[in-house]
């Protein structure tokens, strides 16, 4: 899942206020062209938008284009009445157990809540 070199971000607001997410993408953007490997952990409210049946931010799509590995936590997706069968091909489902594993092998957490 995650490598030695890798950093996380968990970012648990909702995309509809794309300001926060916006401000993220910037910093994304500029960290994967500079070859660091990132894995974003989208949590809370920071879910909205990930299953093919609901609205996707258009930032959100933007995020999805670049070269980053994309997790959304199950726990939260189910809380909001969403279904992880419909997740977005780009994003991953994960649960509790996967995310102290993304956590433990990254060298660095970002948390964005």
């Amino acid at each position: 899942m995650g490598e030695k070199n890798s950093m996380v971000y968990l970012f648990g607001f909702s995309p509809n206020f794309g300001d926060k997410l916006d401000s993220l993408f910037k910093i994304l953007k500029e960290q994967t062209e500079r070859r660091i490997d990132i894995n974003l952990v989208l949590i809370h409210d920071g879910i909205i938008g990930v299953t093919k049946k609901g609205k996707t931010p258009k930032v959100l799509l933007d995020l999805l284009k670049q070269r980053l590995k994309i997790y959304a936590m199950i726990p939260d997706i189910i809380a909001r009445g969403m279904d992880s069968k419909n997740l977005l091909d780009q994003v991953k489902g994960i649960g509790y157990d996967e995310l102290v594993d993304l956590l433990v092998e990254s060298r660095k957490i970002v948390s964005w809540m």
